[in-house]
């Protein structure tokens, strides 16, 4: 197949629901006027309803540009969060976010919180009032929620994090955990959402030899791990209702353009791909620590959708067209074009602190994706 190949032929039908052809992972880059306010409103120079209306004016914003470039689901760019993770996780009943003494590390930055499970779990409306607001603002795409993946509230702390006369045995908490995140889901469903994203880096973090010795040595049991977070997915996934589209990201750490894991998705693929009840996977696929683009062949024909990460969120310098062009043609060998689609392989921030970029060359990457798609699959 030549890359002209992949370009002539005639446009692939859209998916009936979302991911469209070309699309964000979710978080976008907080601009100054908003980082001076969450500051201020933590020295507690500003209420946090002056707070809120700074929010509502950044976001207003943002929604509006990632229309004008293109895209056709946008999010609020999480700007109401200070991580892509804890935010939400924090506003579950027996979940707390502290600051420890030992931090999460990353290739070259240190995350400055962790969690802990310190009673039971349970779900507490959290984030429903955000995505209203979202909705409100969205003139010509929909709404997209992203959230945590119930597998980071295990992964990041382990047993030593989890209250012990809260949950004496795992089982209890996993299956809480499910429970908790099974109705977050039906609430978010309730509220008229049609597009819920979870953000799942774990199963990622499973691909790398040292992420699973790091939980052996921290004394977990790691067999039969994938397919407790798989089934708790599942689980949440199960109380979608028909029109509610659910996607999952994939990736191996985003703080300040760093990472945590490497490995590609062979040792994932089976269960990923054919255990787990998602409609589309967002998959970082942006440099070599991602591995190559066979384990596609464990996808379903016809049925998911794969969003290829191949345009990086963590360097500014904008990739060529043809050669994202190049290597979407080397996906299709793997996957029918058809149930591919372009996007940066995670968010431009993670956390509140942001990725090593300006704003415009966000958009232009964005843009970028939006063009490239359109050549690729046709527009409309």
């Amino acid at each position: 197949m030549s890359h002209s190949d992949v370009i002539d032929r005639p446009p692939a039908a859209r998916p009936e629901l979302p991911p469209f052809r070309a699309h964000h992972v979710g978080s976008l880059l907080r601009p100054p006027v908003l980082r001076d306010a969450r500051k201020a409103r933590a020295e507690g120079r500003i209420s946090a309803g002056e707070l809120r209306e700074v929010e509502d004016a950044e976001i207003d914003r943002v929604i509006a540009k990632q229309e004008e470039v293109g895209l056709r689901a946008v999010t609020d760019g999480e700007f109401r969060r200070a991580y892509w993770h804890y935010d939400f996780l924090g506003g579950l009943e027996g979940i707390e976010i502290y600051e420890p003494q030992e931090k999460v590390q990353f290739e070259g930055a240190t995350l400055q919180h962790k969690l802990r499970v310190n009673g039971r779990i349970a779900w507490k409306p959290t984030m429903i009032d955000d995505y209203l607001y979202t909705a409100s603002r969205a003139r010509h795409a929909i709404p997209k929620q992203t959230i945590p993946s119930p597998s980071v509230v295990h992964f990041r702390g382990g047993r030593q994090a989890i209250d012990r006369s809260a949950y004496p045995d795992l089982d209890a908490f996993f299956d809480d955990l499910g429970q908790a995140y099974e109705d977050a889901v039906r609430a978010f469903a309730a509220a008229g959402c049609p597009y819920l994203q979870l953000d799942e880096v774990n199963i990622a973090y499973l691909c790398d030899p040292r992420q699973i010795e790091g939980l052996k040595q921290r004394g977990e049991h790691v067999e039969g791990l994938l397919q407790i977070y798989a089934d708790m997915i599942n689980r949440a996934t199960a109380a979608r209702p028909p029109g509610m589209a659910m996607s999952m990201h994939l990736c191996r750490g985003n703080f300040k353009s760093t990472f945590i894991a490497s490995g590609g998705y062979e040792p994932v693929a089976e269960v990923l791909f054919n255990q787990i009840d998602i409609d589309a996977y967002f998959m970082e696929y942006d440099d070599e620590r991602s591995g190559g683009f066979e384990p596609l062949r464990f996808v379903p024909r016809g049925k998911k959708v794969v969003v290829l990460g191949i345009v990086t969120s963590k360097t500014g310098a904008l990739e060529s067209k043809d050669e994202l062009k190049r290597r979407i043609e080397a996906a299709a060998k793997h996957l029918p074009l058809e149930q591919l689609a372009i996007s940066p392989q995670c968010g431009f921030a993670s956390t509140e602190e942001g990725n090593r970029l300006t704003e415009q060359q966000q958009w232009d990457k964005l843009r970028l994706c939006v063009e490239v798609s359109e050549e690729v699959w046709g527009k409309g």
